[in-house]
């Protein structure tokens, strides 16, 4: 019997929708948001699982289903059964930093079959940046046909920006920002990333800082409305109702609510004004990779990450 491909997708709607489509091949379904918690270089590992089942547990109350993960991992195992292996990833942050780590996963399983990449974003006569779901079943196998197969050295820069997300010193990505690559959005993705580091001056985020602004600038009814307009309105990061959630009742103490209104109080004009530094009053407990959220700034002027006062000696 001829081999087919293995197809690995981002999530169970498009592992769903490859099916309706009759994509050949086997389908991995990635099931992490590695963007978001502590991450370690082996991800072929029992601590790798240990470290993100606590990171759900403590921070979402999650109980994350690693038998599930382990089902759909094993299917790499199987590898010489497959012709080629498909990644199926947005253009987005979130699914860049899965993207990395499944290709740095293939590469430390040894497996040695073609990779090649289909990754939506800009589509033709739209405004806005496309989710391969989003896509119509012309446009999916339109960009299917036209998957890109991904080089040594693309694997090379996968490896190393993961190494360097799982690092000390994410000052080092900054040099992969302007490298030309297969990854069309990843310079996109990298920059938004250090840019979810408190800003020096105002010690909110780049999403934070919008999120506000959207509360300031629009008719606001209540946290679900404005997860509404935050998910259609994020840019680059791609974020789940799950993690805008918990960045919007971080940034409570920025708001006023009444029965059917959502407003900015006092500080939350002040934090667009950059009147005051709120980054410990916002709790910025989060971890991406190898690094704690409030243990860095992020200096617009510099163009890097600076360690904050407290953490700096």
């Amino acid at each position: 019997m001829d081999k087919q491909p293995l197809n690995i997708t981002n999530g169970d709607v498009l592992t769903n929708y490859l099916n309706e489509l009759d994509i050949v091949g086997e389908k991995l379904t990635w099931q992490e948001m590695l963007c978001e918690g502590p991450t370690i270089i082996e991800i072929n590992s029992e601590k790798f699982l240990d470290i993100r089942k606590s990171f759900f547990s403590e921070f979402y109350d999650i109980e994350l289903d690693t038998d599930k993960i382990k089902f759909e991992l094993n299917k790499l195992d199987a590898y010489k059964e497959y012709s080629e292996i498909i990644l199926w990833f947005e253009y987005d942050l979130f699914c860049h930093i899965n993207m990395i780590a499944v290709i740095n996963l293939i590469l430390q399983k040894k497996i040695n079959l073609p990779i090649s990449l289909v990754c939506s974003g800009r589509i033709e006569g739209t405004k806005t940046l496309k989710g391969l779901p989003e896509l119509n079943s012309e446009q999916l196998i339109d960009h299917y046909k036209k998957r890109v197969t991904l080089n040594s050295q693309d694997l090379d820069l996968a490896k190393t920006i993961w190494g360097i997300y799982c690092g000390k010193d994410h000052n080092l990505l900054k040099p992969y920002i302007i490298t030309v690559s297969s990854f069309k959005y990843l310079s996109n993705c990298l920059k938004a990333h250090l840019e979810r580091f408190p800003n020096s001056t105002y010690g909110l985020n780049v999403l934070e800082k919008n999120i506000l602004e959207i509360v300031k600038n629009n008719t606001i009814k209540s946290k679900h409305h404005l997860l509404g307009y935050t998910l259609n309105y994020q840019g680059y990061y791609g974020f789940g109702d799950l993690q805008i959630s918990r960045i919007i009742e971080k940034l409570s103490v920025f708001f006023t609510k009444e029965e059917h209104l959502l407003t900015l109080n006092r500080k939350g004009h002040e934090a667009l004004l950059g009147q005051h530094n709120f980054a410990v009053e916002i709790d910025n407990n989060m971890i991406y990779g190898g690094l704690k959220k409030f243990d860095y700034h992020f200096n617009k002027k510099q163009n890097k990450l600076v360690k904050t006062v407290l953490n700096a000696y």
